[in-house]
């Protein structure tokens, strides 16, 4: 890995900090070589701090480390990915990220559905809603209609309607998605088994 430190007159280049398991962004520092081969060395994230005009290592003080998992380089060769195994917060101020947010598995639109099923489920006026609707007739109706659309999936399976396959696909997904919610679960803890089973 040869890394450009002299595109940036004080030697640095920026190093984006992501958790390895969540993929989200945790902090931004910045690293010359020093501070690179300290972190390749102890397995732990240092940077080279431009305030106090030396190296650090984050948690030295905190405890909460950044245990390296990857280093990545950019196409230019003067930024790093680093990916790590963050120890408690990341941010000085106590957040998990330095953007003020958690550091939350996210599926992207999955997790926004699921957010949209529980504000259904929650909402006082549940009738309204399909997912209110269903969620009130309780637990044996919903596992039901898993099952049925999982049937119906199987059908257009067999089938050559790509559209209708896929659109049965899609009703299967939101239904267990709800039966996860009426269960108490999320897709998180589904996702917890299969990795407890990957190792």
């Amino acid at each position: 890995m040869i890394i450009d430190f002299n595109k940036n007159p004080e030697g640095l280049v920026p190093a984006i900090i992501q958790d390895a398991k969540t993929k989200n962004v945790l902090m931004l520092g910045y690293m010359n070589q020093d501070a690179l081969d300290k972190t390749q060395q102890t397995q732990k994230v240092s940077f080279f701090s431009r305030t106090k005009n030396r190296l650090w290592t984050k948690g030295e003080e905190s405890g909460n480390f950044l245990n390296l998992v990857d280093l990545k380089l950019d196409c230019d060769n003067d930024t790093l990915l680093i990916q790590v195994n963050p120890v408690g917060p990341t941010c000085h101020k106590g957040s998990d990220t330095c953007w003020n947010e958690g550091n939350d598995n996210s599926y992207g639109f999955i997790t926004k559905l699921e957010e949209t099923i529980s504000n259904r489920i929650e909402d006082a006026d549940a009738s309204k809603s399909y997912v209110g609707s269903l969620f009130k007739k309780g637990i044996n109706k919903i596992a039901q209609k898993v099952g049925e659309e999982a049937v119906e999936l199987v059908i257009e399976s067999k089938d050559t309607n790509d559209d209708l396959f896929l659109n049965e696909s899609a009703d299967l997904l939101f239904h267990y998605l709800l039966l996860l919610q009426a269960k108490g679960f999320k897709l998180n803890d589904v996702i917890a088994v299969l990795k407890e089973r990957e190792k």
